[in-house]
């Protein structure tokens, strides 16, 4: 009898702890990102309710929560020419010089200005829907501002925001937080650089940094606009953003550079990974059958399965000539002579695959998911950025010695084979990703939890004002305290003006008085 009433207390305590939380998420691997936290929190007895258009690329219903869905004027094939164009345009840019790099960046900021306002008006337009939310009096809300128009939704509702950070160009999420990013050891975003930056890198990373809030409001203008139609009130999606209760940031320090964070972020780097599971009986043969030499996993990401067909040459070419096997998410055209130890799959269990004992190294993108995949399970690896915050990826791993970058516009068989044995051959690769995967493994907390713990704590609370800096209310003088600097100069001259004053105001009186002394001696 005890028993049951300790369980019944403790379901009715539950419900009474559990929140209200509205989900608003973004497309492809940001909600991947997201989905466990959203059916972990429903899980757990919140009501959490996701908000998804009908057309998207990888969002549906997930476990535990309710989804409602709004119109949008494009179709999921829409959406799949739209993002093979702009692969494609992508790896047909060498990104090699500054140039190029600032050529990249100001084409990544006119792309996202067009593609981050796509679902505003289908969503925020739409009264019935944006009635029921009202009507739902939610606690918090969880988003990414990839896509700002949960952002709009959570001024328009007034509910306490936790974003979940994207590496967006414009570093909106510095800007909006308040977090000091000193441009002498903090990289920009789409630069490439490491936080061990020579003269020239860091003028240009100091200019970068001059031109974050102009990139933002470019780069948001179709939104701002969006935003203050609905609030009727002139607004900014950077002034909504600054009023985050919490931001979760998906990395840690493993993997990114040491650089300053604001109290109210939290770092849940690699959350998504998961206990490697048995393979299939299948791809367990194939694996096996390696032999001493092992397998290589190769996959660009859920989005990207095929290349054009001369670049995919290049790869069967380099695979030809190593003895390990290779097993590849492909779905592109395959020549007649593909070398027998490369498996072409579909789909692949990427994280089971790097798991295994016998995989010797991963050639990847670099996603984030993919990234932290690989340094939880020590695999060192062959990353082919492709766009986005990617070359930014691959630079920090490269940077820790346990990876090897290539460019995706002019990789040859020829640079793919000298990089790969380099990642197979050299140990020093393993051994640092074997450390980089110990330090990344040993935390007190898993990720997962952390990020339930803190959204429940905001719902519970109503926002985590606690955490908000007096920096959010000071205007950019004062925040540099350019007044202060001001002030003490204006009475530092003062002081040196009235002290020259009072010595020559004194010389002049002894001066005049030994005058008057030698002129009455003389008489």
């Amino acid at each position: 009898m005890a028993c049951v009433w300790l369980l019944l207390s403790l379901f009715f305590l539950g419900s009474a702890e559990a929140g209200k939380l509205l989900v608003i998420p973004s497309d492809g691997s940001h909600w991947s990102g997201m989905k466990p936290i959203v059916e972990e929190l429903g899980r757990r007895g919140n009501l959490v309710v996701v908000v998804i258009p009908e057309a998207s690329l990888s969002m549906g219903p997930s476990q535990n929560t309710t989804t409602l869905t709004y119109p949008v004027n494009y179709t999921k094939a829409e959406l799949h020419v739209l993002l093979e164009g702009n692969i494609t345009a992508f790896m047909s840019k060498d990104p090699s010089s500054h140039q190029s790099k600032f050529m990249l960046f100001f084409n990544q900021l006119n792309f996202l200005q067009r593609f981050i306002v796509r679902n505003a008006e289908g969503l925020l337009f739409n009264k019935d829907l944006m009635k029921k939310l009202q009507d739902y009096s939610f606690d918090a809300i969880l988003t990414d501002p990839f896509e700002p128009v949960g952002v709009i939704v959570s001024e328009y509702l007034s509910i306490p925001a936790i974003y979940m950070q994207v590496n967006l160009p414009c570093g909106v999420d510095t800007l909006a937080s308040q977090c000091p990013s000193p441009p002498s050891y903090v990289p920009q975003r789409s630069t490439h650089f490491t936080d061990q930056m020579n003269l020239w890198q860091r003028c240009v990373n100091l200019v970068r940094t001059l031109m974050q809030p102009m990139a933002c409001r470019s780069m948001h203008t179709y939104a701002d606009e969006i935003a203050s139609r609905v609030l009727q009130r002139k607004t900014s999606i950077v002034e909504i953003m600054s009023r985050a209760a919490l931001w979760f940031m998906r990395f840690d320090f493993a993997f990114e550079f040491p650089r300053p964070l604001m109290p109210n972020m939290v770092m849940i780097g690699g959350m998504s990974t998961k206990k490697p599971k048995a393979l299939s009986q299948e791809l367990e043969e194939f694996v096996d059958g390696s032999g001493e030499h092992g397998f290589v996993v190769f996959t660009l990401g859920s989005m990207v399965s095929q290349l054009p067909e001369a670049k995919a040459r290049e790869f069967f070419e380099a695979f030809r000539q190593i003895p390990q096997r290779v097993l590849w998410r492909y779905t592109g055209p395959v020549p007649e002579n593909a070398p027998k130890n490369v498996k072409l799959m579909k789909w692949l269990p990427q994280n089971d695959l790097l798991g295994h004992p016998k995989v010797k190294a991963f050639i990847t993108h670099g996603g984030s998911h993919g990234i932290y995949e690989g340094i939880c399970n020590g695999v060192p690896m062959v990353m082919l950025p492709l766009f986005g915050d990617q070359g930014d990826n691959a630079q920090r791993l490269v940077a820790r010695g346990v990876a090897e970058a290539l460019s995706i516009f002019d990789v040859t068989s020829e640079k793919l084979l000298v990089a790969l044995r380099k990642v197979l051959n050299d140990k020093s690769y393993k051994e640092k990703m074997t450390e980089l995967s110990a330090i990344h493994r040993d935390r007190p907390i898993e990720p997962l939890d952390l990020a339930v713990f803190w959204t429940e704590f905001v719902m519970r609370h109503k926002g985590a004002d606690h955490l908000r800096t007096a920096a959010h209310e000071l205007n950019w003088i004062q925040y540099h305290s350019l007044d202060v600097i001001g002030f003490l100069i204006l009475i530092l001259v003062t002081v040196i003006f009235v002290t020259v004053k009072s010595c020559m105001f004194c010389f002049r009186k002894c001066f005049k008085k030994t005058q008057f002394s030698s002129k009455k001696k003389k008489q």
